[in-house]
Formats: C-alpha cells, sequence, structure tokens
C-alpha cells in the first residue's frame, strides 16, 4: 500500500521503490508505476519493511530539509536521513517548550484523555447494543454514560495533574466493565481488574503484550516525525520512558489493542493452552510462544484495516494512525494547527 496524506509519502508496498524523475517522485513495483508525485509537494518519505528509495531521491530530499524515515516490516523505527538543515531541532525546541508551558501541557494532555475517552464510549457503547445478556448491558450502558459524563468535565480541568485524575476515573469506570464484554466462559477467560508488572491473568496477559506492541509503534511515529518520544505531556518524565509515545497511544488502546483482545477471545482464536503460568512464585501468566504468534498475526491483520480518518475525510490504514497524528502534533507545536484532534473512531 502507498499513499500521500498530510504531505507525507508512505510506502508499504513490498519491494517498492521510489525514485526521482526531474522534480517528480515515482513509486514502483514489480515493473508497474503505483503513484507519482511533485517532489514540492511532500514533506517527508515514510518506507517500511523492504520498501527502498533512490540516492539521488534520498540526497535531494535532504539537501531540501524533507525527512526520509525507514521502518522494518512490524512499523519498528529504524533511521531517519536528514540533510544540514534539518527543521528537527525547531520542532523539538518547540516540543519542549509547550511542555514546560503548564497551560499549553494542559490544553494537549486533555486531547489525548478526550481521544482516549470517546474510543472507550466506542467499545462499551457497541458491547451494550450487541449484548445478548440484559444485564451485562445494563451495565455496559451505565458505564458508557459514566464515561461521558467524565468526557463532559475533562474541559473544566485547568491543571495536568487534574486531566490525569479524569484519565484515572476513566480507565477505572472502563475496565470495571471490560469483562462483561467477554462473551467465553469465566472458567477460560476471567477478568476482574487491570494488573500491569506482572499480568496475573490471560486477559492481562494479552492486554499487556498488546499494549507493548503499540507502544513500540507510538514511539516510531514520534521518531519518525522528528518528535522525541521521551518528551511528553500527560506522561510524567522519567528516564528511559518513551512518555510522548504513551501519550500518543492513549486514543488507540481501546480501538486498536483491546478490540484485538476481545476479538481472540471471543472468537476463541486465543484457548488457555496459549498461556503459562510462571512459577517464580509471582503469579504471572504469559503467552506462549504460539499465543504469542497468533496476537502478532492479528496485531498485524489489525492494522491493515481502513478507517475515515475524521480530519482527512479519507481512508486510512489504521496501522498508519498513529504516524498521522504524530504529524498532527508536530504541526500542533510548531502552530500550525490551533489545537491537537485526536483520532477518534467514527460513532465515537
Amino acid at each position: 500500500m502507498t499513499r500521500e496524506l498530510l504531505n507525507t509519502l508512505y510506502v508499504q508496498t513490498p519491494h517498492a521503490y521510489v525514485r526521482l524523475e526531474g522534480e517528480t517522485l515515482k513509486v514502483e513495483a514489480d515493473g508497474s508505476r503505483l503513484l507519482q508525485a511533485p517532489l514540492h509537494h511532500l514533506g517527508a518519505i515514510m518506507l517500511f519493511g523492504t520498501a527502498g528509495i533512490s540516492p539521488h531521491a534520498m540526497a535531494k530530499c535532504a539537501a531540501e530539509g524533507r525527512n526520509v524515515a525507514f521502518f522494518n516490516q512490524a512499523g519498528r523505527f529504524l533511521c531517519r536521513v536528514t540533510g544540514p538543515m534539518s527543521g528537527n531541532v525547531l520542532l523539538r525546541k518547540a516540543q519542549y517548550d509547550a511542555q514546560g508551558n503548564p497551560t499549553h501541557t494542559c490544553h494537549i494532555a486533555r486531547a489525548f484523555v478526550a481521544g482516549k475517552i470517546r474510543n472507550q464510549r466506542y467499545l462499551t457503547s457497541r458491547a451494550a447494543r450487541d449484548s445478548r445478556d440484559a444485564v451485562r448491558a445494563e451495565r455496559l450502558r451505565k458505564a458508557t454514560n459514566a464515561l461521558g459524563v467524565l468526557l463532559e468535565s475533562l474541559p473544566l480541568q485547568s491543571d495536568t495533574d487534574s486531566v490525569r485524575g479524569i484519565e484515572g476515573q476513566a480507565s477505572a469506570v472502563y475496565f470495571n466493565v471490560f469483562g462483561e464484554m467477554i462473551t467465553v466462559p469465566e472458567s477460560e477467560f476471567a477478568f476482574r481488574v487491570r494488573t500491569r508488572r506482572p499480568p496475573r491473568d490471560r486477559v492481562n496477559a494479552i492486554l499487556s503484550f498488546l499494549y507493548a506492541l503499540l507502544r513500540t509503534d507510538c514511539a516510531a511515529a514520534c521518531e519518525g516525525v522528528g518528535l522525541d518520544p521521551q518528551f511528553g505531556f500527560l506522561h510524567t518524565l522519567r528516564s528511559g520512558r518513551p512518555s510522548l509515545a504513551l501519550d500518543l497511544m492513549e486514543e488507540f488502546r481501546p480501538i486498536i489493542a483491546d478490540r484485538i483482545a476481545l476479538t481472540l477471545i471471543n472468537r476463541r482464536q486465543l484457548r488457555p493452552s496459549h498461556f503459562e503460568e510462571r512459577t517464580d512464585g509471582g503469579g504471572s501468566v504469559m503467552l506462549t510462544e504460539e499465543g504469542r504468534k497468533s496476537v502478532l498475526v492479528a496485531f498485524q491483520e489489525r492494522k491493515q484495516e481502513e478507517v475515515i480518518h475524521p480530519l482527512l475525510k479519507d481512508k486510512t490504514p489504521l496501522g498508519l494512525l498513529p504516524h498521522l497524528q504524530a504529524r498532527l502534533l508536530a504541526r500542533c507545536l510548531r502552530g500550525d494547527l490551533p489545537d491537537y484532534l485526536p483520532f477518534t473512531i467514527s460513532g465515537a
């Protein structure tokens, strides 16, 4: 798949090759032309997997200040080619300046949390409609309404700690009914509470693994744009923590990771045999190698599904959303956009 979004060329087609002809970039694969675009229309090129670019095109982009970033097939950031007059230092300065401004930090943090809560409400309301159990459906409807109340209170929060408090309350409401969205017997997959380090049941083991995959994709998206993935707004700064990547992934947790987990469980694509309990005394539950493979396949398939981006009004693969949102965040930090607009699924 190869397409241009937000003045950025995303090349995901295996073995595709980008070359420069005059002032036009052309993308070819297997002897056929996939796309061509005037070079001056593009601000960056993102290459995934086995996609390549000619040295001439790469040099031209670097000399004119266009980023060329490389990712592996799974979306992990590999490297970025920039010229001597890169604007990344200015972008990162804008990022650091915004983080040092409490008002600006709170504004951006509110946007991340708003996106997360809207997408959580989408999942709970959809599950309530689909549920055949009246009691479960009512619990899910109540949770949806409670999330709506928290969402309405979010603009009233004037500092980041208060925003974090709303996010914490929303997560408590959401995970309190997460088990209601699981339709298989509790003897196979029971969920009571979210446990992280370590996960103490099969559902938490799936969630933790998926969140790790999603965090990697969001960190790669930040790197590809030129943002510092360690320097966030909602999540506090901590050595070794990719705080901005964690910020960015909040809006995607429900619609990518949680949705995959529920699908794998409810369709019985994962079974109790795909898990093992550690005997180290910590009570942790982990996916087996076969279980991890099943989750990885589902994760990659989910990333290929297309949704309508509410701002672009165009179909885009879910896997590109972190990259698009990172670019929108960069535009917000530069002052090109008045606000950061989180991604929310249609109907959320």
